[in-house]
């Protein structure tokens, strides 16, 4: 890789990274806001079907209880949120928004009455796009993302079922309808962004074997003419020429 493009390649990282970095500084510093002059937000969390609490839908992933729950959200909501931006640059804000919104509005719709907050949707969300992504679009490079994300947090399933962590106060439909946005994101947006790499040399491939074979055909046809030469047009002084054996 010559110089130029591994600055280019570093840019898209940079960049890709660079927005889910600002988000994680800003659910930071509203936390910090929050233990600084002790003003808690978690009333700004979502409320199901409180008509007061629906524009909560925004505000939620924002806030934590706690840093743990921070902390927690936020190594993946940076590289998740970077391997989107980065694969997926032309469709990324499109995905990530209607994760945002669908899944704080089935939260909104289907969670049980208590005050929902934190990013865990979101990140169940990007989870599951990155995921079936590389599988809908049967790409190399896709297909290993999902893999790594299998390996990374494949263990996030665990967090549909609260009955496994019963000293926490876990919003297991938050996670549910998170991830269920990500797989519909997925589907939706199969067709679109990175494509599977096509490789010319199949195509040059099958247009020389058409060449050589219309060459045969043009072999054949003048060897198998079934017209008779014309004697007219045979030179006057034209003579037989005879191979002798020596």
């Amino acid at each position: 890789m010559i110089p130029t493009e591994k600055n280019k390649e570093r840019n898209a990282l940079l960049i890709a990274f660079f927005y889910p970095f600002v988000f994680v500084i800003i659910i930071w510093l509203i936390k910090a806001i929050e233990l600084i002059f002790h003003f808690p937000l978690t009333s700004a969390g979502i409320l199901p079907r409180s008509f007061i609490h629906l524009p909560a839908i925004l505000s939620m992933p924002l806030l934590h209880s706690d840093f743990a729950h921070l902390l927690s959200n936020t190594g993946p909501i940076l590289v998740l949120g970077g391997f989107i931006f980065y694969f997926y640059k032309e469709i990324a804000w499109k995905v990530i928004l209607w994760i945002y919104i669908l899944s704080g509005l089935w939260l909104w719709i289907g969670g049980r009455e208590a005050i929902h907050i934190g990013a865990s949707g979101l990140v169940y969300g990007f989870a599951a796009f990155l995921f079936f992504s590389g599988i809908f679009k049967r790409s190399t490079t896709l297909m290993t993302v999902s893999l790594v994300i299998t390996f990374l947090y494949g263990s996030m399933v665990w967090g549909f079922f609260p009955e496994f962590f019963p000293e926490q106060n876990i919003s297991w439909e938050g996670h549910l309808f998170g991830f269920i946005a990500g797989i519909l994101m997925a589907v939706n947006y199969r067709n679109q962004g990175p494509k599977p790499k096509i490789y010319n040399w199949d195509e040059d491939d099958e247009e020389e074997d058409e060449e050589e074979e219309d060459e045969d055909e043009e072999d054949k046809e003048y060897w198998n003419t079934d017209s008779t030469a014309d004697k007219n047009m045979l030179d006057e002084n034209a003579r037989p020429t005879y191979f002798r054996r020596r």
